[in-house]
């Protein structure tokens, strides 16, 4: 695996299960604007995706609408529940080993940029990772887009020589869309342990993305 020279992590469902903070903050917008109540399963759909986006899906209201919600969503998230997280067991082994092996590893998030940060900082993932790239302020900022500012940042230039790690569908198609290998991973929110995808290489815990790089 010397050839491969960046991993580009998600966070949400990958380094960190921020799903306690996640819930919570949705529990807080529906009482807050009194919004029908959604299920379990339902509230667990918002991690991940941009968070405008998941308004649209379960609300069907306009985009003003969501733009709206989505704006108190990240306030609450950000002053109430942003540090409601546990990293996933054995991943900061996982990142020592990639960097011992002169593997370059980054962030790429649709979380806000500020926001994972903050948490990275919080949970003392900065010094592990050689550069971090998250949603921009206005969200227009697609999955893809950061990849490239990763693969730009670390001076990949061949996509081949980079590998995307993530928990959805949507880290998938961007790494597609990019060309760079992509693994998946099934302990987050999105893939299943009974998921199978033509091409696409499923791994069930962080032990498993190590054992892709041994030599």
């Amino acid at each position: 695996m010397k050839r491969h020279r960046a991993v580009f992590f998600d966070l949400d469902g990958t380094l960190l299960d921020t799903s306690a903070g996640v819930i919570h903050t949705i529990d807080h917008i529906i009482t807050q604007f009194d919004l029908p109540m959604l299920s379990e399963e339902e509230k667990r759909s918002f991690i991940g995706p941009p968070v405008q986006q998941s308004f649209q899906e379960h609300y069907g209201c306009t985009q003003e609408r969501a733009w709206e919600l989505a704006a108190a969503w990240r306030e609450a998230y950000k002053e109430k529940f942003l540090f409601e997280a546990v990293p996933y067991d054995g991943i900061y082994d996982l990142l020592d080993v990639l960097r011992s092996k002169g593997i370059k590893t980054c962030v790429a998030t649709n979380k806000r940029e500020d926001y994972s940060l903050r948490l990275l900082e919080h949970f003392y993932f900065l010094p592990l990772f050689d550069c971090v790239v998250g949603s921009d302020l206005e969200g227009k900022r697609r999955k893809s887009d950061m990849i490239k500012l990763c693969m730009d940042r670390t001076e990949v230039v061949d996509p081949a020589q980079g590998f995307m790690v993530g928990d959805t569908v949507g880290d998938m198609k961007a790494a597609q869309e990019v060309g760079t290998n992509f693994i998946g991973v099934t302990y987050g929110f999105g893939f299943k342990k009974t998921d199978v995808i033509d091409g696409v290489l499923l791994v069930d815990d962080v032990q498993g993305i190590g054992r892709i790089f041994d030599e």
